[in-house]
């Protein structure tokens, strides 16, 4: 054999035991994944057969299935046939339903705490603070919120049969609704914040986020005369990537990477550009974002700041860099996988947490400061990866009391508005931008909390004070130290003044904290008379974050902190 030809079979025994080196993976892959498949298939056989109680074999599965995701993110989630709605409303903000929206009472009824304007729930007569008590007759006591919900959701044009208790009344109200699509807008408001500076917020990233932004921004320039843009992410949890990326595009030239994507497998090794003429490429720019900014509003957020098109205004943003798709699986459900992680224009990749690198306790860790590393603007200004979005002007909001966090949770605030604006209560001039709470109607507010948190009621009902003090958990806590050690007995004394100190009193604690609590009851009002829109118009003129986007835009002092 001639060397040429031996060095060519050499070649070719390399490559062939490269290949099959690659393959043996997938092969051991393939062999343990029906191994372990036949090891569940026969455990819940066995299960379904012997087990002493009925069991069904739906529920069983579902609880299997969610454990074994809950151990990936909490992003990787399937869905069952039964919540096809929830899956098409995440990408298009529409379901099939009544239009209405409940929370849970502290009794154990349902109530309801939103109408969507023009919906089958409000054209039917349904109210705000109604209970809802019956579902085709059926008494709904003993389910839980997210199966009513599912019961409620249904095909466009079925009917459904409710059973509802208006406020005060002990007749139980039979309603029948025909469920329509509803769609809850991406974008819930906009409008001048100043002379010369717009303001619109997105809720989301669906479908027809893009449309509806695109639509808010010519209104804001065209008719209203806007010369300044302040875009409001802050709550907005994220959607589409596509959207995003189309979002963007409103405000940055074509030909402009918005965000790469890189994933396990070569289809998901991804970047996406720009692709038409921007709409307001050169419009001075402000994004507000928040904690709970996350995924498609951080793309925005982050790839704005990276191209140094906007200034970034608020608090460090959530932290989500991963992306998911569906996929569905058999008999009609589906399950949502994190495929790929994302990473904005500069290359960084802003995910906090991660979920393969966990605690003791099972909590997916945070990557230490000291190993993050450092990407740069289009204008050479530093940001970090792995921290979120962290704004340009940090302004920290305050922080809810306890005492007020407490009267929200326990939905009082909504009971009074419902006692007062459906009730016949007194006439309030509802105009958002100028109304004041009186020292009347403040007054009538402090006898409603002490009517429906008094010691003798909340005997008899069992209801919880709607507060508690941190200190009261500490004396607990002393208490029982006290009690294993043996002293507690000869410092009773001093156990019971502590009690004492530490015990709410509702009425000091509201005079205490009462600038915070009449504007939480205004909001509360405002939303009841003016819905959405008109809490929006009440807190935006208030509202620190965005007063501060609009003193660097109208300045002209964004150009300076964005390096140009």
């Amino acid at each position: 054999m001639n060397k040429s030809r031996k060095s060519i079979l050499i070649a070719v025994t390399i490559i062939g035991a490269a290949m099959i080196s690659l393959r043996l993976p997938i092969k051991e892959d393939y062999f343990e994944m029906s191994k372990q498949l036949e090891i569940l298939n026969s455990a819940f056989r066995e299960l379904n057969i012997f087990y002493v109680d009925p069991l069904s074999p739906g529920d069983l599965m579902q609880t299997g299935i969610d454990a074994m995701l809950i151990s990936l993110d909490p992003y990787t989630q399937y869905y069952p046939e039964s919540r096809m709605e929830d899956v098409r409303f995440m990408s298009t903000g529409e379901y099939g339903g009544v239009g209405l929206a409940l929370d849970e009472r502290w009794d154990g009824t349902f109530y309801i705490v939103d109408i969507k304007e023009n919906s089958p729930a409000e054209k039917g007569g349904l109210q705000l603070g109604d209970n809802l008590m019956e579902i085709e007759g059926q008494s709904i006591s003993h389910l839980d919120i997210s199966k009513i919900g599912e019961l409620i959701k249904g095909t466009s044009g079925t009917e459904i049969q409710l059973g509802i208790q208006h406020p005060g009344e002990l007749d139980i109200i039979n309603v029948t609704l025909t469920r329509e699509k509803i769609k809850t807008p991406d974008v819930p408001y906009y409008g001048m914040i100043s002379d010369s500076t717009g303001y619109l917020i997105l809720s989301k990233f669906t479908r027809t986020a893009t449309t509806e932004v695109r639509k808010a921004l010519i209104q804001l320039t065209d008719s209203l005369g806007a010369k300044q843009i302040v875009f409001d992410l802050r709550g907005n949890g994220g959607g589409l990537l596509r959207e995003a990326v189309s979002i963007v595009n409103l405000f940055v030239r074509k030909g402009e990477e918005v965000v790469s994507m890189k994933g396990k497998t070569p289809e998901w090794n991804n970047k996406y550009s720009t692709q038409s003429k921007a709409l307001l490429p050169d419009i001075p720019l402000a994004i507000l974002i928040d904690n709970n900014s996350a995924s498609a509003s951080e793309i925005v957020a982050g790839t704005l700041q990276d191209l140094d098109r906007a200034l970034i205004v608020g608090q460090e943003s959530f932290g989500k860099g991963l992306v998911q798709q569906t996929k569905n699986l058999a008999y009609g459900s589906r399950i949502k996988i994190t495929v790929a992680k994302y990473y904005t224009a500069s290359g960084r990749c802003i995910q906090r947490l991660h979920y393969g690198d966990r605690d003791d306790r099972g909590d997916a860790k945070i990557q230490a400061d000291s190993t993050l590393q450092t990407f740069y603007t289009k204008n050479g200004r530093p940001v970090i990866e792995g921290r979120g979005v962290v704004p340009d002007i940090e302004i920290n909001t305050k922080k809810l009391n306890y005492v007020l966090s407490g009267i929200l949770e326990s939905g009082v605030l909504f009971d009074f508005a419902v006692n007062e604006t459906n009730l016949g209560g007194e006439a309030y001039n509802l105009d958002p931008e100028s109304f004041e709470l009186t020292g009347i109607q403040w007054d009538a507010f402090m006898r409603f909390m002490n009517d429906q948190f008094s010691s003798e009621l909340l005997e008899t009902t069992g209801r919880d004070f709607p507060y508690e003090p941190k200190t009261k958990l500490v004396v607990e806590v002393l208490e029982e130290a006290m009690e294993e050690d043996g002293t507690l007995a000869s410092n009773a004394d001093l156990i019971n003044r502590l009690n004492n100190l530490s015990k709410p009193n509702l009425n000091e604690d509201l005079i205490k904290y009462e600038t915070e609590t009449r504007e939480a009851l205004t909001e509360e009002l405002i939303y009841h008379t003016g819905n959405t829109s008109g809490v929006f118009r009440h807190l935006l003129p208030n509202d620190e974050v965005a007063k501060e986007a609009v003193s660097k835009l109208e300045s002209g002092e964004y150009l300076k902190i964005l390096g140009y």
